[in-house]
């Protein structure tokens, strides 16, 4: 999908182009073949920048080629499949070209430039493209925080069910929310880095005006950075909590079939003694049965009871 805009310069309307202009900002979300090679030919920018942040596997960094910029960091991805909402990071390029166009590309929706396209940001214009860049920056660590906190509100959650019931599905759950912190953790380390070097200003011209806001960026994505930390831990000491119950669990069921199976043992003994084939006292009584039967049950009651003074029900 390829989408223009740009911010009329005297007000704040943003307008959707159906051509490049000077001053505008070009997205790019999933781009066919065609759609790159026409952003190539139209604005004479290096093709391998395009189809760098498209690739999943691609680290944040700072790529400088004369005169283009390529900015790649890692913003957060949710989405739903058939069990639950799973969060995720995919990279997402920032390309300066020249100091006429600003080119967002992304494998997917963000919900960071959403925002701008529905103008809910302030003081934002495609023509100041530092500040474009740098919103973008703290708008995307605030979106980490936001969906840490929203990760940290699942897990308490699902261990409140796993209070009632111990189920795999619950722990399952809990094991893709600590692989998302994983994640969180390691793109925002990363994104720490490349906020980091546009500090020094080489990267990118950095104004008076715009360097509160970058640093503003990076003090939301240490305190980001926190909080996965945080979380993290504590979801891993959950699940090595409700590991250790669950086996501690299965031990006592464990305990209590054996104590189980040495009681009701006694009865099959002692009839398996009397049904064999020989003579024994009192055999003609009528009532021998009931007496076979009083002795079994009084002796796997001893047996019981010396069990459940050993703790082994």
């Amino acid at each position: 999908m390829l989408e223009i805009y740009k911010t009329q310069t005297e007000g704040h309307e943003l307008l959707s182009l159906d051509v490049v202009e000077k001053g505008c900002w070009i997205n790019l979300v999933a781009p066919t073949e065609e759609e790159i090679e026409l952003v190539v030919k139209t604005i004479n920018v290096e093709p391998n920048f395009l189809r760098d942040a498209l690739d999943d596997e691609e680290k944040p960094r700072i790529d400088v080629d004369g005169d283009q910029t390529l900015i790649i960091i890692d913003i957060p991805y949710v989405f739903e499949d058939d069990q639950a909402i799973k969060f995720e990071t995919v990279p997402m390029g920032l390309l300066l070209v020249r100091d006429d166009y600003i080119i967002t590309i992304s494998s997917r929706q963000s919900t960071v430039l959403e925002r701008f396209r529905n103008g809910q940001i302030r003081d934002f214009y495609t023509y100041k493209k530092t500040r474009f860049i740098l919103q973008i920056l703290y708008y995307v660590s605030t979106d980490y925080l936001k969906y840490l906190k929203h990760i940290d509100k699942k897990s308490e959650m699902i261990e409140k069910s796993l209070h009632k019931s111990m189920r795999n599905k619950e722990l399952y759950k809990l094991l893709d929310l600590s692989k998302s912190l994983v994640y969180f953790n390691t793109s925002l380390k990363s994104n720490e880095t490349v906020m980091e070097r546009l500090l020094t200003g080489k990267f990118i011209k950095l104004y008076e005006e715009d360097a509160d806001i970058l640093e503003d960026t990076i003090i939301e994505n240490k305190q980001a950075i926190e909080m996965a930390t945080i979380y993290s831990s504590i979801l891993s000491g959950t699940m090595d909590a409700f590991a250790s119950i669950i086996s501690n669990n299965q031990n006592e069921v464990m305990k209590f079939l054996a104590a189980m199976t040495i009681v009701l043992s006694i009865p099959n003994m002692v009839y398996s003694f009397f049904g064999q084939n020989f003579s024994f006292p009192l055999q003609s009584n009528p009532f021998m049965w009931l007496y076979v039967l009083a002795g079994s049950v009084v002796v796997s009651l001893a047996i019981a009871l010396i069990l459940w003074r050993r703790d082994m029900f």
